[in-house]
């Protein structure tokens, strides 16, 4: 062998050796990704909201898509291409799509048997009564980012529209807000921006559902820009910066806004709506409605359910220790709240989830409950429910049989009753069981002729 030859040799293994161990890791990772697919389809119909679609004819296997998302592997490479792998973990940040380079993935809403409990929504955020807007949870949409971007676009659509009519005669708003969480500020500042006549009507206090998160909890979100204030730059926001920076809107003079007042009927006639409260009535010639999904808590209907240390909402997990605690729920809401309880000192807190598994929980709330589980600091109990709450212990069973265990408190997550009869009382449609295509088409039909009339 000449010298030559040696060295292409030499070179060639040196080159094959990488190039092997790429395409292992690749073959591996492709065997993880179909494997997650398929649980995917065990456990899940799939995302009920937004969440990307995939035009494999223009996906150039690039790979930036899987790398973006902050919720771990929803996307994995099969056969060389992007693929949705574990669609019940998204809840539609759209960061996958701004990382394509070549533009082949696009955000979707959910099929729309799995959006039957949503409220229909044309692509300007209008139910099937003209005039009447969701913007934020609501609509079926996570994420402050969202929520906030749709209460601006709400108002610029009405803006559009009452643009060179007559203005809104004396006592009757051009918007009525329902909700002061970050779609109800949002549609407020973008108000002012556009110079239109609104009232902002919160039953409680200005932030919304991020009043209730636990303390310090850092909220995922991409960059968001608030009308009148700009962009913010933070991937991550903590629930005191969040709140303070909104107590600071709260103050602004132009910022018209009836806290501590719950909206309990909303009407409409002659183009005109009529919005009580216990207080008041209040009348708009459009409504936006940013009031959230989570409604009433969900309660279990177990014996002993309506003890005082039995509690639906976390706020300051630091104010119980040396406690035994149980938390029921497989969301993330139950997670985050096990973790920051099993985070304080002495706490022995149990995580009961009635199913096998956590299968729509975020990836980093995943793996701290591995390892606080790890170190013993959380038992969780799956295929598990409460039986019976006692003063200072509890009955539980487990996988069928029956375990006692002691206890000073008990956080329930087990969701809220969504504000859906609040809504079919106002007369909104819900996606296809409740509304067909042709009565889409209709309602269309009537805002326009609605907008026309003045």
């Amino acid at each position: 062998m000449t010298d030559s030859n040696f060295f292409f040799a030499l070179y060639a293994g040196v080159l094959a050796v990488p190039v092997f161990v790429y395409l292992k890791r690749q073959s591996r990772k492709e065997m993880l990704a179909r494997q997650a697919a398929e649980k995917g389809e065990i456990f899940s119909g799939g995302p009920r909201g937004q969440h990307p679609h995939i035009d494999v004819t223009n996906c150039i296997g690039c790979q930036g898509c899987t790398s973006v998302c902050p919720e771990g592997d929803v996307l994995g490479m099969v056969g060389g291409k992007a693929a949705v792998v574990k669609a019940y973990r998204c809840i539609g940040h759209g960061m996958c799509a701004e990382a394509c380079p070549v533009g082949a993935i696009t955000m979707r809403t959910s099929d729309p048997k799995l959006s039957a409990d949503l409220p229909f929504l044309t692509p300007e955020f209008e139910t099937s009564v003209p005039n009447l807007f969701i913007a934020g949870e609501l609509g079926g949409l996570a994420l402050i980012r969202n929520a906030v971007r749709q209460g601006k676009e709400c108002v610029d659509v009405i803006a559009r529209r009452f643009a060179g009519e007559r203005p809104s005669v004396e006592g009757v708003h051009d918007v009525v807000i329902v909700g002061a969480g970050p779609a109800g500020i949002s549609a407020a500042l973008r108000c002012i921006e556009q110079k239109l006549n609104y009232i902002v009507i919160e039953r409680d206090s200005i932030g919304g559902t991020v009043t209730k998160y636990p303390r310090q909890k850092l909220i995922m979100t991409s960059p968001l820009e608030f009308p009148l204030y700009g962009r913010m730059k933070q991937m991550t926001l903590s629930k005191e910066f969040l709140l303070s920076f909104w107590q600071t809107i709260g103050e602004r003079k132009d910022f018209r806004a009836r806290l501590n007042e719950a909206v309990e009927y909303i009407g409409a006639e002659n183009g005109r709506f009529t919005v009580k409260t216990a207080s008041g009535e209040y009348y708009a010639r459009a409504v936006i409605l940013a009031i959230g999904r989570s409604g009433t808590p969900r309660k279990l209907g177990v014996k002993g359910e309506d003890l005082p240390k039995v509690m639906y909402r976390l706020i300051e997990a630091e104010h119980y220790t040396h406690k035994k605690i149980l938390v029921v729920g497989g969301g993330d809401s139950a997670v985050e709240a096990a973790i920051g309880l099993a985070m304080q000192p002495g706490n022995l807190v149990t995580l009961s989830y009635r199913k096998d598994a956590f299968v729509r929980i975020k990836e980093r709330n995943a793996q701290k409950l591995r390892d606080l589980q790890s170190k013993g600091k959380v038992k969780v109990a799956l295929l598990s429910i409460p039986v019976e709450i006692r003063e200072d212990s509890l009955t539980l069973d487990v996988d069928g049989q029956r375990e006692e265990l002691p206890n000073d408190y008990v956080w329930i997550f087990a969701g809220g009753v969504a504000p859906n009869d609040f809504l079919k009382k106002i007369g909104v449609g819900f996606g296809s069981r409740d509304l067909t295509a042709e009565a889409s088409q209709e309602a269309l039909l009537v805002t326009a002729g609605a907008v026309r009339q003045g």
